[in-house]
């Protein structure tokens, strides 16, 4: 059976049909479907390009095939090519495909009224919180109010019919999104025993300045590097001697470029750009002293629970699932840069603290092994292709669907004859 799974993410295709990937969801994150489905479609925006660069990652392969989905930004272009996305996304599910959608997702959203009207069964993979991501400040566009209601009222309804879901946290989505049929819990973040390391941190030898590190996208500014730059500034004139990081790229950069140099810090902000996924991450987190990932918007923050990993000490929002990885005293009010600041100085005027929230993030990162989620994924994939037999069978032997199919059958045999 095949599974066909729709999502929100820009990948890019090459002349020779290979599709490759930046950042997220290389071949080898689509060959967990493949231990419960024969074949994954992945239904996504693709961009054509001459060549790809060194350090992409290819996404398709054996099995693993993707539906090309017009590539946009933002509503405008979404609105502009909107009869070339439905073009795309027509027919793209086959008659005894299984679905799972990755939501919240607009070219999901787009799939599941024919999904509705068919009855068949299809489960979500909730990983974000669109209520969080149109928050104020988090996207500039004059209809982030209306978003803000819209995108979260099809979550609810898509969830709320789904025959199973998976989401990213323990508690938090569930509670904004319930799914009343099968559900786990299982984080989508990719940890292999090389990213988790063996002991806490040692206590840190004074003298150098501290160290920084931000992983997140420049796209938008849902991870709110805006809010962290202040906050570093806020911290520099307060006697702090710092330096940060910043992993990712988008086309906010040259605006917080020009932010870091405003506030007089930028020889102390190194923007790195895009990072490959894996080692390269590892060493950058493996060089800082502190994560900060101050957020208006979250899921589960993939990005964090790696540098739990890495046994780091992290602050974070109090968004999404922040909550469930790091104690209150590690935690700050989205959007609040001077709160930030207090907690970034706080952290790091004290060595011991820094120590035991290394200990204690790493043992919380441990949970999140993939020896310990895969189980709960496949519960979750078997599961929807159970139902999806189930569904297909029920269709095969019910007298009335027989008939129908047996009448439109008929009718267009009719047709054809000139009748």
């Amino acid at each position: 059976m095949r599974v066909v799974v729709p999502l929100e993410h820009h990948f890019d295709r090459t002349p020779d049909g290979v599709v490759w990937t930046q950042t997220q969801f290389p071949y080898r994150f689509w060959q967990r479907y493949l231990e419960v489905f024969d074949q994954v479609r992945v239904v996504a925006r693709v961009r054509d390009v001459p060549r790809a660069a060194p350090d992409w990652q290819r996404a398709d392969g054996r099995h693993v095939s993707f539906a090309a989905v017009p590539e946009y930004v933002g509503p405008r272009q979404y609105l502009l090519r909107l009869p070339q996305i439905l073009a795309a996304v027509r027919g793209v599910i086959g008659a005894e495909d299984a679905v799972i959608l990755r939501v919240s997702s607009q070219i999901a959203s787009l799939l599941y009224p024919s999904l509705r009207r068919e009855g068949r069964p299809y489960g979500v993979e909730v990983v974000s919180d669109p209520y969080n991501v149109f928050a104020p400040g988090a996207v500039r566009h004059p209809l982030r109010p209306f978003f803000r209601w819209l995108f979260p009222y099809q979550l609810r309804r898509q969830c709320a019919h789904a025959a199973a879901a998976c989401y990213v946290t323990e508690h938090a989505l569930q509670r904004r999104y319930p799914c009343p049929s099968f559900s786990v819990a299982a984080s989508d973040v990719e940890l292999p025993d090389e990213a988790i390391v063996s002991a806490p941190r040692p206590l840190r030898v004074p003298g150098a300045p501290f160290r920084l590190v931000f992983v997140g996208s420049l796209g938008q500014l849902y991870k709110a590097p805006d809010v962290l730059l202040d906050a570093v500034a806020l911290c520099v004139r307060a006697g702090v001697d710092l330096t940060l990081t910043l992993l990712g790229d988008g086309k906010h950069r040259p605006e917080l470029e020009e932010r870091a140099r405003r506030l007089g810090i930028a020889d102390r902000v190194v923007f790195r750009g895009q990072v490959t996924a894996g080692a390269a991450v590892r060493a950058a987190l493996d060089a800082a002293d502190l994560f900060v990932l101050p957020s208006r918007h979250e899921g589960m923050p993939r990005a964090m629970i790696e540098a739990m990993a890495r046994a780091l000490p992290c602050i974070g929002s109090t968004v999404g699932g922040i909550p469930e990885l790091l104690p209150p005293e590690d935690l700050v009010p989205p959007g609040d840069a001077p709160a930030l600041a207090e907690r970034i100085r706080e952290m790091l005027a004290s060595p011991e603290r820094m120590t035991q929230a290394s200990a204690r993030n790493l043992e919380r990162a441990r949970a999140f092994a993939e020896s310990r989620l895969r189980e709960r994924r496949l519960a979750f994939f078997r599961y929807v292709r159970e139902q999806t037999e189930a569904w297909l069978a029920e269709r095969c032997t019910s007298p009335g669907r027989q008939e129908r199919r047996r009448a439109r059958r008929d009718e267009k045999v009719q047709v054809h004859s000139g009748r």
